[in-house]
């Protein structure tokens, strides 16, 4: 479709979407910029070096090209049969002050906030993306885990300990996963795909499962021209993000055992919904066997086949209600996290996640033997509803951003046609994917529409400012084009 991707460009849309976006920060209350005390305590932030020094030890950053903010660095070895692994998590609370100013305002923030227009950061830049950032080349403080595994992944013995590192390298996402594919022996992560195969399996054993959506993303190019583009994660971010659930859940026994600490939940799928589900694979063509586990049964889906994107949207309504749960004397009932099938806790991201700084401090003190700190017992309390908020208006940033992006795409193309496939059907409406503009959408549809397979819809408006299409079935439109139809808004539901 080369004149549909040409008309994309539309100067009075682009500045039309400027304008909605700006105004949907104002709308969420998001923060611009920091308050001056702010700002000059994190420039005077200084941290107390460890005693433990690290920084022979070569490691080595993987994250988007560009990025800034340096959570995590990583090393890999083999050990004997198994592997051994280190995985560094930057210092932050070594750089803010309990009670300080930039403690207050990452409170109120909770997580670092990403919109089309720009990242809203957790911390001011001179800390997340300089002094706690792990750099390559520079002297970091960091918590440093090592975890040993047997020749099957399954982890023998871990341990966490403040200590001095040093990054050689900042490696990205597509060259390094080219330079695995090319076999590469002197890569830092050419023992990764190893490594995240065996904890891939471990997952599987345990009845673990992650959806692996494909990524939607706003991008912005050259001109200022906004897109909306669907990426598939490669295969090394699979692997690299067992490296943070080994970490977490690691994180999660240490707290337990100490008594005191905050783990992530969710709980695991009931009856009703799994039935459900189960009936909607028969619906869309791809039959969920009983002689397959869910996990199983999820991780055998063709990706390629645009119809497993439709079973992937109905398993979703499986991973609900995910939170927080601190405790200080009784454990949870339930510790664990149903996707991970473990107790599991959020430790690896302290740059982006407010709630990273008081699972690390909380670790780090319970294996040293040391008491937890009376400031993160104080305030343990308030950091589930602290993230709650945090991540309702993340959730309402990310999909009122991709809303606008879609309306400018769409814009200009009112009165055309569009190819859908349907993702579901849920009391007459149907979640619609165009093919080409990549966009997400709804309409009311009849009752013979059934999800997994495609329908041609008609493009009536396309509000940028509120991020609102509308469509409608093609043969409805022909049909019947003299009764009012309702308009169909754009749905998302908050991750």
């Amino acid at each position: 479709m080369p004149l549909r991707r040409a008309r994309l460009t539309s100067s009075t849309a682009q500045s039309e979407l400027a304008e909605a976006l700006a105004a949907l920060r104002v709308q969420l209350d998001v923060p611009q910029g920091f308050p001056p005390e702010v700002t000059a305590e994190a420039d005077a932030a200084t941290a107390v070096a460890p005693d433990l020094d690290l920084r022979d030890i070569p490691f080595a950053t993987l994250d988007p090209a560009g990025s800034k903010d340096l959570d995590q660095a990583f090393h890999l070895e083999r050990l004997g049969p198994g592997w051994r692994v280190r995985y560094a998590i930057a210092d932050v609370p070594g750089f803010v002050a309990p009670g300080g100013a930039v403690d207050a305002e990452a409170r109120k923030r909770g997580q670092t906030l990403y919109a089309a227009d720009g990242a809203v950061p957790l911390h001011p830049p001179v800390i997340g993306e300089r002094k706690a950032s792990l750099l390559p080349g520079q002297d970091r403080p960091a918590y440093v885990w090592t975890f040993d595994l047997d020749d099957a992944g399954a982890e023998t013995s871990h341990r966490v300990e403040r200590a001095l590192v040093r990054s050689r390298v900042q490696l990205d996402y597509v060259s390094t996963q080219a330079a695995l594919d090319a076999h590469d022996p002197d890569s830092p992560a050419a023992l990764l795909p190893e490594v995240g195969r065996a904890r891939l399996e471990q997952e599987r054993l345990r009845g673990g499962v992650s959806l692996n959506l494909p990524d939607e993303e706003i991008v912005r190019d050259a001109s200022g021209t906004y897109r909306v583009e669907r990426r598939r994660p490669l295969p090394l971010e699979d692997w690299n993000a067992q490296l943070s659930l080994l970490t977490g859940m690691a994180a999660a026994r240490i707290m337990l055992e100490a008594g005191v600490g905050i783990l992530r939940t969710m709980p695991a799928a009931d009856d009703a919904a799994v039935t459900a589900f189960r009936l909607r694979t028969v619906a869309l063509g791809m039959p969920w066997r009983s002689s397959l586990t869910y996990g199983d049964y999820l991780r055998g889906l063709d990706r390629d086949d645009p119809q497993t994107l439709a079973v992937l949207q109905a398993a979703a309504s499986l991973f609900r209600g995910a939170g927080y749960v601190a405790f200080d004397g009784t454990p949870p009932a339930d510790p664990v996290q149903a996707a991970v099938a473990s107790p599991y806790a959020h430790v690896t991201a302290p740059l982006r996640r407010l709630v990273d700084r008081w699972g690390l401090v909380v670790c780090e003190s319970a294996f040293s033997g040391r008491p937890v700190p009376d400031w993160v017992r104080e305030s343990l309390p308030s950091v589930p509803g602290l993230m709650q908020s945090s991540t309702e208006r993340a959730s309402r940033l990310s999909s009122g951003s991709i809303d606008r992006v879609e309306a400018a795409m769409l814009r200009d193309f009112i009165g055309e046609r569009f190819t859908a496939w349907v993702l579901e059907v849920r009391e007459g409406r149907a979640r619609l994917q165009l093919n080409e503009p990549i966009v997400t959408a709804s309409c009311r549809v009849s009752d013979a529409v059934r999800a997994g397979t495609t329908i041609e819809v008609l493009l009536q408006g396309a509000d940028i400012a509120t991020g609102s299409v509308q469509l409608v079935p093609v043969d409805e439109a022909v049909r019947a084009p003299e009764r009012e139809t309702k308009p169909a808004t754009q749905e998302r539901a908050a991750s």
